[in-house]
């Protein structure tokens, strides 16, 4: 019975009220969300912003990409990291500012299969694009299946600028 009166009232109190609040772990998702999405969104920009200076024609979505937490990776020429995605840090522990300068086998380790990185050596020299799955290690040296599609990327002119990575953990 008293419980029933503390409910009751409770609720009269809640609804007098004019400031309807919401619960703080409803801002905490928000936030959350929040973060993503403006990250996914300078991501975007900043790989649009690549690809225009570097002349060349995708006709990839980034934000689509992005938002479907695919970590994206440009190298140069050389194979140097030029760009990762904020979300990497998601998928392996590393932030972009880590691995930029560095070249994609810093995730490579005892497990990773020498013939698939071979396969996707040479489709790199012959300028190729693949799509193949890989034994990867993090930052705190966990492993974990990556797949990848990669790409290469011409200028207007038909000249290599970059290498794109789409990459997701696989199951």
């Amino acid at each position: 019975m008293e419980l029933r009166e503390y409910e009751t009232t409770l609720a009269k109190h809640y609804k007098e009220q004019k400031i309807k609040s919401l619960p703080l772990i409803s801002w905490d998702f928000y936030s959350i969300f929040f973060n993503q999405t403006r990250d996914s969104f300078s991501d975007s920009n900043l790989l649009t912003k690549i690809i225009s200076q570097n002349k060349a024609e995708t006709n990839w979505s980034f934000s689509d990409e992005l938002q479907h937490n695919t970590v994206i990776v440009v190298t140069d020429t050389n194979l140097e990291i030029v760009f990762a995605s904020k979300n990497m840090i998601l998928m392996n522990g590393y932030k972009p500012e880590e691995v930029v300068g560095k070249t994609p086998r810093m995730f490579q380790g005892e497990l990773t299969d020498t013939t698939i990185s071979k396969e996707i050596g040479s489709a790199i020299k012959n300028k190729q694009p693949f799509e193949k799955t890989v034994i990867n290690y993090c930052k705190d040296g966990a492993i974990y299946k990556c797949h990848i599609k990669g790409f290469p990327i011409f200028n207007k002119d038909g000249e290599l600028t970059n290498f794109i990575a789409f990459e997701k953990i696989a199951a």
